[in-house]
């Protein structure tokens, strides 16, 4: 892919490289308050294992983790994580020279047969089904990750958060994008950040709740959305309520487009000529529908974006036109839109890996608490992969082929994070031995645990969705 403005950014020097992963680390274990040591020392195992994580006990094996399994499970049970700190930890360690672009998705951690866990809802999933429906019982959480212009999988999570079934999903994702915005306005970030979502996002819903904030956010669209233009000037003399509608904007319906207000014309290895149209001023008929009930519902303006390109990388699916909504503060690039969407799909490679190597949602807790602070180290031992990406020595299979470190995959990053972690040492406490502990009281009994049936969304809870 050619980057905008032709940037290529060099790989930073293996000693810089292994001072911020080690910076990191101290901050990381700052973070961590009751069982620190055990929580970090788990993230070390974690990244010290030889392959995927198919077991949480296991990790206590490894020689990274030096205290007994007890110890793992009591740090989930009643460890502490601060996770402001961790958030604003993520965001100071954010890459130098990506652009500020921001996946935001959502992924459900499968739950369906754990009664005794609270807080489970009913989402939907693409690929297990209950009861014949793709809709699956467990704990729903949205990751803001940025991205990167070179042509990898690399992200770097800055935030994550799990979501209540009786939360709105709406207000949720708008105070986790405002709280990352703040955060990129503290750390001296003078440019909009673009937030970019997929279609399972209300573009309309986010724009109202983002507005005034200087944010821009990039939406994708069905391709049967019917929009309006603002309505002319009313004539002299004419009597009866204003019109609210104007023009009518029908994606399917080339023949109610009108000139568009910018367009773009490029070219790019993967997918050829590029051609980008954009219609400003326009605006959804909202009475009645989804989050807006009154007499009188709002109107959101934004800007409809069509782009359409003369090949895909891949023989799959037809070449069909990408519509997104577009709304911010400023004008928007649309060099730097269409990219952006492209790159969206970086954080589903990285909740792929950390699903499936990392384990992120191998273990059975019962709690959500414990799955968050699971979550977090999962996050921080991520982070540490992509800090380390240039200062470890490829571990390569005999039978693949060399990489640059600036090319090398999370998964060979992690094959040589064992031999590098002596060089960069640990905050963490060695254990003190306590001997045998008490065991449980004679004669006690364990009762049944507590059942929490899924919690189901009301129509109420669930409006504002797309």
């Amino acid at each position: 892919m050619d980057y905008p403005g032709g940037l290529r950014l060099p790989a930073p020097p293996r000693r810089d490289a292994r001072a911020a992963l080690v910076a990191f680390r101290r901050g990381w274990y700052g973070c961590l308050r009751r069982r620190r040591d055990a929580l970090f020392e788990l993230g070390d195992a974690l990244l010290g294992s030889a392959g995927p994580v198919t077991s949480l006990p296991h990790l206590s094996l490894e020689p990274l983790f030096r205290r007994g399994h007890g110890s793992l499970y009591a740090a989930l049970a009643e460890g502490d994580v601060d996770t402001d700190a961790v958030r604003d930890l993520l965001a100071a360690h954010r890459p130098a020279g990506w652009p500020p672009v921001f996946a935001v998705d959502a992924s459900t951690w499968v739950r369906c047969d754990a009664e005794t866990s609270p807080g489970r809802g009913f989402y939907y999933h693409p690929s297990r089904h209950s009861a014949g429906q793709p809709i699956v019982a467990g704990w729903s959480y949205q990751w803001v990750a940025q991205l990167s212009w070179r042509p990898d999988s690399w992200t770097a999570p800055v935030d994550v958060c799990r979501i209540h079934p009786h939360e709105d999903a709406v207000d949720v994702t708008v105070r986790q994008v405002t709280a990352v915005a703040e955060r990129l306005a503290a750390g001296g970030v003078a440019q909009r950040p673009l937030f970019v979502f997929d279609a399972g996002y209300d573009p309309i819903a986010l724009s109202e709740g983002l507005a005034g904030q200087d944010v821009q956010i990039l939406v994708r669209i069905r391709a049967d959305r019917v929009f309006y233009a603002d309505p002319p000037p009313r004539l002299p003399g004419v009597g009866g309520r204003p019109r609210r509608h104007g023009a009518r904007f029908a994606c399917a319906d080339p023949a109610t487009w009108p000139p568009p207000t910018a367009q773009l014309t490029c070219r790019d290895t993967q997918y050829g000529t590029v051609t980008v149209r954009a219609w400003s001023g326009l605006h959804p008929k909202l009475a009645g529908r989804g989050r807006h009930t009154g007499a009188v519902p709002p109107i959101v303006p934004g800007t409809i974006v069509r782009v359409q390109v003369q090949r895909l990388p891949t023989a799959c699916g037809r070449n069909k036109a990408l519509w997104l909504w577009w709304a911010g503060s400023g004008s928007a690039d649309l060099d730097v839109l269409w990219r952006a969407y492209v790159r969206r799909f970086d954080i589903e490679h990285t909740l792929r890996f950390v699903k499936n190597t990392l384990g992120w949602v191998i273990p059975a807790v019962r709690t959500p608490e414990q799955a968050d602070r699971w979550t977090w180290i999962i996050v921080a031992a991520y982070t540490q992969l992509r800090l380390a990406r240039t200062a470890v020595a490829d571990q390569r299979l005999p039978w693949e082929r060399p990489l640059p470190p600036t090319k090398l995959t999370p998964t060979r990053v992690r094959r040589g994070f064992l031999r590098l972690h002596p060089a960069i040492g640990t905050p963490a406490s060695p254990p003190k031995p306590s001997g045998r502990g008490p065991g449980r009281p004679k004669g006690s009994r364990t009762r049944p645990a507590q059942r929490h049936p899924a919690i189901k969304k009301t129509h109420t809870a669930a409006s504002g969705t797309g």
